[in-house]
Formats: C-alpha cells, sequence, structure tokens
C-alpha cells in the first residue's frame, strides 16, 4: 500500500524528479553520485517516503546546489516579501530538526534559514552539501556544536562561525535545551 504524504514532501520530491530529469540523469546516475540507493529516490521522488536532512544534503550536493537552494525551489513563489506564516516550514522525520526558510525567493545569491535543533540531535551533512558556497552560522539561542572536517566548534548564544572549504559536517546539539540558529547562504 502507498501512503501519501503532506505537500510539502511532494513538492520536495517533485522538485528532485525535475532537478534530475533537467541533468537528463536517470534514478541510477543520481544514485551514484549521491549515495541515495535508487529505491529511496523513487520512494521521495513519488512522495512515498520523508527525505531526512541528511538525504536531501547528499541529494542537494549530487546537483551541485545547497539544501537551501534545493528546497526554496521547492517551496516558494518569487517575489520579495516572505511573511512569516507564508514561510515553509520543513520537519525532519528522523530527528524533529525543523528548517523555516526565512527568505523570499528571488535572483539575489542569499539564502536565510532558521533552525531549531531538538536536544541531542545531530545532523550530518556531506561536503558536498556546501560545494559551490560560503555559509554562515549564527546561533540565536542555546549551544550548538559544530564539527567541521577534524575541527570542532562548540558555538555559544550569539557566536557566528563562517565555514571553511567543503568537509564532511556534523551539526549537534549536545544539551538539554533545544538550540535555534540561523545559516547563511551565499551562492556563488
Amino acid at each position: 500500500m502507498s501512503i501519501k504524504l503532506d505537500s510539502i514532501d511532494q513538492r520536495i520530491g517533485a522538485r528532485i524528479r525535475i532537478e534530475r530529469e533537467s541533468r537528463g540523469w536517470s534514478l541510477t546516475e543520481l544514485a551514484e553520485r549521491s549515495g541515495v540507493s535508487r529505491a529511496m529516490i523513487h520512494k521521495i521522488e513519488r512522495g512515498e517516503s520523508s527525505p531526512t536532512a541528511m538525504l536531501l544534503g547528499r541529494l542537494s550536493g549530487a546537483f551541485s546546489l545547497s539544501m537551501s537552494t534545493l528546497m526554496a525551489r521547492a517551496e516558494m513563489p518569487e517575489g520579495r516579501l516572505l511573511r512569516r506564516k507564508d514561510q515553509p516550514v520543513w520537519v525532519d522525520p528522523e530527528t524533529g530538526y525543523v528548517r523555516r526558510h526565512v527568505s523570499p525567493r528571488s535572483d539575489m545569491p542569499l539564502d536565510l534559514v532558521h533552525i531549531e535543533l531538538p536536544p541531542g540531535a545531530e545532523i550530518p551533512m556531506p561536503a558536498s552539501a556546501y560545494a559551490f558556497q560560503r555559509q554562515l552560522i549564527w546561533v540565536l539561542r542555546g549551544a550548538l556544536v559544530f564539527i567541521e572536517g577534524a575541527a570542532r566548534h562548540a558555538l555559544e548564544e550569539g557566536d557566528c562561525l563562517e565555514l571553511g572549504p567543503p568537509a564532511d559536517c556534523m551539526f549537534k546539539n549536545e544539551s538539554p535545551h533545544s538550540c535555534i540558529y540561523a545559516v547563511a547562504v551565499l551562492r556563488n
């Protein structure tokens, strides 16, 4: 039996299919480039499975897009104003990580994303998710551990970190409270 997910998951799946097809890639080719199984990609594209943050990071990296860009293409109409009530919210089904896209979709090469990372949550991201872009992480509330390759950064409220060259990364909340942070992505 096939289970249909909510409209955000369906839009994400449709966007992944559009990105894949626009490049002339088969499911097998995207699977090889991303390290995500062909079966899982097929389920995501059909709206039968909600992708995790880690899977979205791998898929967006295979497309040479940031996760923010992929999500923005799936979620939002173009325009200069994006009111809070219209800002797309996505929840990682595995960790409860909540992602709210704050910036309007436009030709400006900047995306702003608001994240809530639950206590104890860990979100791995492959280096490919950071290629072709620059990012800042700004902790708004709580504490965040950001592991960038071999470097460990312990960030507290108000701290802002510029990411270095692409490396496998991990966002970790080792505290008993939610961590709220913003990510600013500058696309090249």
